[in-house]
């Protein structure tokens, strides 16, 4: 896929998830599988692939918390919890593969057809109209070099390093998830 974006290019990719790997036992429960359970990817594993393909900072934009209410389905998969959830992924050379904190800010400028008092651009950045918002380098590359770009104002560069973005770092990016922290970066 990534071959086929150009330069700022970028995707969304919707998928059944897991909280861990799922037992190869299970992959071939017929039941499971046709539920979408037996072939979840584990979360870890899925950002994994896509570092590797050349996405290196996907972004959560949408989850859900799945159930399996069959008591004897849901007595077979045990403690996996699994999630409906949606990635971003850019075609952006130049992006990190952690949050780091440049010191910029965007400021969006509400053209974007939808709701005109923010833009929701991932799971952590609802980015209120005619605000100074401060991002990450890595957000900060993906609304400067992608389709983006014309609706918002930019405000800094890379000149300067302060460290890691403060509140990136999660240890399962989905609601509802023990030990959820902010999820993805920002």
């Amino acid at each position: 896929m990534r071959r086929r974006l150009k330069p700022g290019g970028e995707f969304f990719f919707a998928d059944v998830y897991a909280d861990r790997r799922v037992p190869e036992a299970l992959h071939h429960d017929a039941v499971l599988h046709g539920e979408c359970f037996s072939g979840a990817l584990y979360w870890n594993d899925f950002l994994r692939l896509a570092r590797r393909a050349g996405f290196a900072d996907p972004r959560l934009v949408d989850d859900r918390p799945l159930e399996i209410t069959d008591p004897e389905l849901a007595g077979r998969t045990g403690a996996i919890r699994f999630f409906s959830a949606t990635y971003r992924l850019f075609h952006i050379e130049a992006l990190e593969d952690a949050c780091e904190d440049h010191g910029q800010a965007v400021i969006y400028r509400g053209s974007i057809p939808g709701p005109p008092d923010a833009l929701p651009f991932d799971k952590h950045h609802r980015i209120a109209t005619g605000r100074v918002f401060p991002v990450c380098g890595n957000t900060f590359r993906m609304l400067a070099e992608s389709r983006l770009a014309p609706h918002f104002s930019f405000i800094g560069d890379f000149s300067r390093h302060y460290g890691p973005f403060e509140g990136c770092g999660s240890a399962i990016p989905f609601d509802g998830a023990a030990a959820a922290t902010s999820g993805a970066c920002c």
